[in-house]
């Protein structure tokens, strides 16, 4: 019985040891997968943390290159919008830059519009014969100068043959009945005598001979002179600038021969509209540019008639021809005064350019060494100077290198684009 009761204690103890090892073995291992699971979960967090790190650090670093892009951009625009550009004292110098402040002016006002040169009209002949003749010499050919009274062409013609043999005789009548006197004629042969000799006398003077021409028929006194030969003599100082006819030709009546101009002055034809032409006088002063030379104008015509093509109003110019620089069919550049003095602000034509835009502009100084452009409007011009409106009086503009501060905001702008 006692070893029946130790039996059952031995075993009691071994049962609850063995329930205690399973419980403990369970409890470890329970307590090693929470070990797991939590390492698990702190590996994960780690690399979720560190790609979250790296993802802050990545869009930072874009933040950064987008702030710094959009700095550079917002840069580059002001930059661009201010349009300047800063010029050392070295490229001043080296440039010719000259900037000067801009104060009213006392000038006249001037338009400028362009002109075509045509010859003077007025300081212009035509040779022409009066009757049917045939060319038997030419004296002068095109660009000839020649002087009046000098021997053109010579030609001849029956006509002036007939009116040469009919001087001749009635010049003799005329001498005999002049030296009888009208004691031995009659009155009436004495004047018809007369009357004859001076229509014979006017014929040849119509036919185209001169006075000393016919004297010198007449004083040879030989009717074997009268084969109908004269001669077309220059009546004008000038050039001869057309000669369309060959020797041998057989010319009509009012055909040109030689066409002789004085070139010393010369007509320029500008137009303008009606609106333009208001204010513009008979009589104005005026220059015409031609080959980067002024040759001084007067306003001598306004014609009244307004062309139907153009809507345009003629204005003729007479210009001197300095160095015979103008010729017919020449486009030149005329200014016109269009009012009395007045005070204006006005620049050197060289100091205002066009931008890219097409507009005018010039280059105003905001600081030393600073320019930028400014638009202005053009409102007229005189002499060198144009006249402008959008500046205002003191203003400090570049009135010499204007090109070359346009290229360098214009290379200013070129590399900030590109950058």
């Amino acid at each position: 019985m006692k070893h029946k009761y130790t039996y059952l204690l031995l075993s009691s103890i071994l049962m609850s040891g063995f329930t205690f090892f399973v419980v403990a073995e369970e409890e470890h291992k329970s307590d090693m997968d929470d070990m797991s699971i939590g390492f698990s979960m702190s590996e994960s967090e780690e690399e979720h943390d560190h790609q979250h790190e790296n993802e802050k650090h990545s869009n930072k670093s874009h933040d950064d290159e987008v702030g710094h892009s959009d700095h550079g951009d917002h840069g580059g625009h002001d930059e661009h919008e201010d349009g300047g550009a800063e010029l050392s004292e070295v490229q001043l110098e080296s440039a010719g830059i000259v900037v000067e402040a801009l104060f009213p002016q006392n000038v006249s006002k001037f338009i400028s519009a362009p002109g075509e040169v045509q010859f003077n009209a007025y300081q212009s002949k035509k040779i022409t014969p009066r009757i049917n003749a045939q060319v038997i010499k030419r004296h002068k050919r095109l660009g000839d100068f020649v002087k009046t009274g000098q021997v053109l062409v010579s030609l001849t013609s029956v006509e002036m043959a007939q009116a040469q043999g009919e001087l001749i005789v009635a010049d003799r009548e005329w001498q005999r009945v002049k030296k009888l006197g009208k004691k031995v004629v009659s009155e009436r042969r004495f004047i018809e005598s007369q009357i004859n000799q001076q229509q014979a006398y006017a014929k040849v003077l119509a036919f185209g001979m001169t006075t000393s021409q016919v004297s010198q028929l007449l004083k040879a006194n030989d009717p074997g002179k009268a084969i109908g030969r004269f001669n077309l003599l220059a009546t004008q100082i000038g050039t001869i600038t057309n000669d369309n006819f060959v020797e041998g030709e057989i010319i009509e009546p009012g055909r040109v021969l030689f066409e002789i101009t004085d070139e010393s002055s010369m007509w320029v034809e500008a137009r303008l509209t009606p609106h333009a032409v208001h204010g513009i006088k008979v009589g104005a002063s005026a220059t015409i540019e031609v080959n980067e030379h002024k040759n001084p104008a007067i306003i001598t015509q306004i014609h009244h008639q307004l062309d139907e093509t153009t809507r345009t109003i003629a204005i003729r110019l007479e210009v001197e021809n300095r160095n015979d620089e103008l010729h017919p069919g020449l486009f030149v550049q005329a200014n016109i005064q269009t009012g009395e003095n007045q005070l204006v602000l006005a620049l050197p034509k060289n100091a205002v350019l066009r931008s890219a835009d097409g507009d005018w502009v010039v280059f105003v100084e905001e600081k030393p060494g600073f320019f930028k452009p400014q638009e202005i409007k053009q409102i007229g011009q005189t002499g060198e100077l144009i006249i402008v409106d959008g500046l205002s009086a003191g203003t400090r503009v570049v009135t010499k290198g204007a090109f070359f501060v346009q290229s360098e905001i214009a290379k200013s702008g070129f590399e900030v684009h590109n950058h």
